[in-house]
């Protein structure tokens, strides 16, 4: 009997995990990509999202995962002792004091909880029909590498055939090659972009083609004759909305009653327009920089927000496109909808720029500050000025934005001078939001570690914590994203120690005002059309009122965004160059101003009537 070539083919099953320590309150916008674009591009696919992070947020409590999400060390060593048995020693202490910061830890120790979390892991293991599917992957970002390796490693004792794919971040280049060389229990890992090397991968398992993508990374490489081309989409339009029902599926298993309402992540563009900072190494994955339409960000924020029953996104870009992203909070501020916004900055989107985001609904960014010396801005080429950062860390506090940022430390080569420098306009800043000082890494793939003579670097070596989470032989094979090196390492950690204490300072500062009596900034001024009125607080001082009348009021409201001396003289050309000087020393002395070269910000925050 002749075959009947006209039945439908069977479904080929994908299963995609994403591990702790994924943000609880997000589904992953890995996975949801993953499933959505699949869905368009291979409907022969058949793909089922896990989340096992969120058994494990209901285990430990929603306040201890959290806390342990945001420490790189805590998360990856939890699941390195239960990897490696045999480095538990050296975990032991060194995992021990970084819980001691966890306040929801308790009086648990670092035992404690590795039995639970080898015991959430097991159990979520089990409680899976794997026989179903025809490969797993894990998308593998920060925080997850260890956890994807137990977990792989223990489904494959479970199921010997079945293969598995990891992917993400982390398995970049000679990072997703090295993994492979050193863990056997993984069979392939994609790197780069996931979408169309995933598709293909499928698609050659299931017998429908013959050659793998270049992305798609084996032991044992086969020629052959046929050519794939195409490794990542040329633009994001591309893309559809990132398909999330699985997330919601297991939230509801987890957590009865909705302890809390998801934040759901969306992709605006991917890599980054700007692309010249020296220490950042977050677009290896990226060839080039690819953005949406306004028209179709809206549209994916609308139906994402209609389909869930969520008014809150999270964008996660390396930075929001500097086009696209004014017309789409235009639209966002037209709705209707209540819509709030995270999103990261780079500092020259500010002004009217920002106000329109924050009118449209940013209401939190995370800003590449990165430092306040002018030197150290030059040498990470951020492209920006210690003045353009105060701008916006000023315009952030004064449209009600929460702005988080970093201060790096210890980049290599810094110099007392720049130190000194950024411990003076410390003072400045003092009235906004604190930053978090960041020490230093050597991230795989940075400029710095691709150019290490350049920054007086020696070596590039594993970095200490490291040979903590992984036995030797395996260590010295692997290529990971945080290194470290030789050079000055030691003397830049001495070096900014006065800066390290500076940041503390001044995050208790304001941790000390956080009461329903200050509902002001720290530095504010309230104007009455020729009086203006400065209040401005400071450490263990009483607060202080600064009165400003008739002309010191203009010139002060002159400075708001910053203007040059030149131009302050020719507006008030009554007054004498020396007699302007002299009024701009002393308000810069005071810390109302600030001045970089001849250029002056006033600091002080409008209120207005509304505060």
């Amino acid at each position: 009997m002749a075959e009947n070539t006209n039945q439908p083919r069977p479904p080929f099953c994908l299963g995609l995990i994403s591990m702790p320590w994924a943000m609880f309150n997000r589904p992953s916008v890995q996975l949801g990509a993953l499933k959505g674009y699949l869905a368009q591009a291979a409907p022969d696919v058949q793909v089922s999202c896990l989340h096992p992070y969120l058994g494990l947020a209901k285990v430990l409590g929603l306040d201890l995962y959290r806390e342990i999400s945001q420490d790189v060390w805590l998360c990856e060593g939890l699941y390195a002792g239960l990897l490696f048995p045999e480095q538990r020693g050296a975990l032991r202490e060194f995992l021990g004091k970084r819980l001691k910061q966890c306040k929801g830890a308790g009086a648990q120790d670092i035992d404690s909880l590795w039995q639970k979390v080898d015991a959430h892991l097991q159990q979520w293991l089990t409680q899976q029909d794997w026989s179903q599917f025809a490969l797993v992957g894990f998308s593998v970002c920060f925080n997850q590498l260890l956890a994807s390796l137990l977990a792989a490693k223990r489904l494959k004792a479970l199921q010997p055939q079945l293969p598995i794919v990891f992917g993400g971040s982390s398995c970049v280049a000679e990072m997703g090659s090295s993994l492979l060389m050193a863990f056997p229990w993984l069979d392939y890992v994609v790197h780069g972009e996931g979408e169309m090397p995933l598709a293909n991968l499928c698609q050659v398992l299931a017998g429908r083609q013959t050659a793998l993508a270049p992305q798609v990374l084996v032991r044992t490489p086969q020629a052959s004759k046929d050519a794939f081309t195409g490794c990542q989409f040329k633009t994001l339009s591309e893309l559809p909305t990132p398909d999330y029902a699985d997330y919601f599926h297991d939230l509801r298993q987890e957590f009865s009653g909705e302890p809390f309402v998801p934040e759901l992540p969306v992709e605006f563009s991917r890599g980054c327009w700007w692309g010249k900072c020296t220490f950042c190494n977050l677009n290896l994955q990226w060839h080039g920089y690819r953005g949406k339409s306004a028209e179709q960000m809206e549209r994916e924020v609308l139906s994402l927000s209609e389909r869930h029953g969520c008014l809150d996104f999270s964008f996660t870009d390396n930075v929001l496109p500097g086009r696209e992203a004014t017309p789409f909070f235009a639209k966002m501020a037209a709705g209707k909808n209540d819509f709030r916004f995270f999103a990261e900055l780079r500092v020259n989107q500010r002004g009217e720029t920002l106000k329109g985001y924050r009118q449209g609904g940013l209401m939190a960014v995370q800003a590449g500050i990165e430092a306040l010396s002018q030197g150290l801005l030059v040498r990470m080429r951020k492209g920006a000025t210690v003045m353009e950062n105060l701008v916006l860390m000023k315009e952030s506090v004064a449209l009600g934005i929460r702005l988080d940022g970093n201060l790096i430390t210890g980049f290599p080569q810094s110099t007392e001078a720049e130190v000194q420098e950024t411990l003076a306009n410390l003072d400045f800043v003092l009235p906004f939001t604190p930053l978090t000082a960041a020490t230093f890494f050597l991230g795989h793939g940075c400029a710095v570690a691709d150019n290490p003579s350049d920054y007086g670097i020696r070596a590039i070596v594993q970095h200490a914590n490291n040979r903590k989470l992984f036995p030797p032989h395996i260590l010295s094979g692997l290529t990971l994203l945080i290194n470290d090196y030789r050079g000055d390492r030691a003397h830049q950690r001495k070096l900014w120690q006065p800066v390290v204490k500076k940041i503390r300072d001044w995050q208790r500062f304001h941790e000390a005002r956080r009461c329903p009596a200050h509902l002001v900034p720290p530095l504010s001024y309230r104007d009455a059309g020729n009086l203006l009125i400065i209040r401005q607080e400071l450490p263990d001082q009483a607060t202080l009122h600064h009165r400003l009348r008739g002309t010191s009021r203009a010139i002060y409201l002159a400075c708001e965004t910053g203007v040059e001396l030149d131009a302050l003289a020719r507006m008030f050309p009554t007054l004498g160059a020396a007699k302007l000087a002299t009024f701009l020393e002393e308000l810069t002395a005071k810390r109302l101003l600030f001045a970089q070269g001849t250029r002056y910000l006033a600091l002080a925050v409008h209120t207005g009537k509304g505060l």
